[in-house]
């Protein structure tokens, strides 16, 4: 596996957060070159010092609000000066748990801002170059989520579902190019989001570690 990811670009946002730093320790192992992003520039560094301590590899980082269109327009001008991005990991993503009648438009657009557009467009714009290069990988982390609903769950669930209908859609639109789309949609994980989920059992969610492993 190494030697198929050495020396690869991959841009991967929500870096910082459990699952997204699980998978950008595992890729940096495999020597792939890193672009983080995420919310909070101070973890962005610190955690590119570490990784360009303890590996080979070229690391970089821009900081931003997925919300915040401008700012993901920053992030893929700056990423595309970091190289041509061979894979893609959308790893971003925000929990909404609320009855119908208290989630407001506010939630609802901010839920699908984040955990729907922000994929759409970064698929769209760093998909043009692994098209002409006829090699990329985008990878988009939806939840078990994107099959069922739950109660207080309209907003996510509903973005969840619109992710895995993205990914569909541009896997069958992209395959032909050599690039290929994969939607990873695991069950409640033990991270901050996961914590944030009610009459659950934290204890029996699955460790970020292993959906990293298995994305890898």
């Amino acid at each position: 596996m190494k030697e198929i990811l050495k020396n690869k670009n991959l841009l991967i946002t929500g870096a910082t957060g459990g699952i997204g730093k699980e998978i950008a320790s595992n890729l940096a192992k495999n020597s792939c070159n890193l672009f983080l992003t995420g919310r909070k520039k101070e973890n962005l560094e610190k955690m590119k010092k570490d990784f360009e301590k303890r590996f080979k590899i070229k690391v970089d980082y821009q900081n931003g609000d997925l919300t915040h269109i401008p700012d993901l327009m920053k992030i893929i001008a700056k990423a595309k000066l970091f190289g041509k991005i061979d894979i893609l990991i959308n790893s971003a993503g925000i929990f909404v748990e609320k009855p119908i009648e208290k989630t407001t438009l506010e939630d609802f657009e901010k839920c699908h801002a984040i955990n729907v557009r922000a994929p759409f467009i970064l698929s769209k714009e760093l998909s043009k170059n692994m098209k002409k290069r006829k090699w990329g990988r985008i990878v988009n982390i939806a939840s078990s989520s994107a099959y069922q609903g739950f109660t207080n769950g309209s907003a996510y669930c509903s973005s969840k579902h619109s992710l895995l209908g993205l990914s569909r859609a541009i896997f069958n639109e992209l395959k032909q190019k050599n690039v290929r789309v994969f939607c990873v949609s695991p069950g409640s994980s033990k991270t901050k989001m996961g914590k944030k989920c009610k009459n659950q059992n934290f204890e029996t969610f699955i460790n970020p570690k292993e959906i990293a492993e298995y994305i890898i």
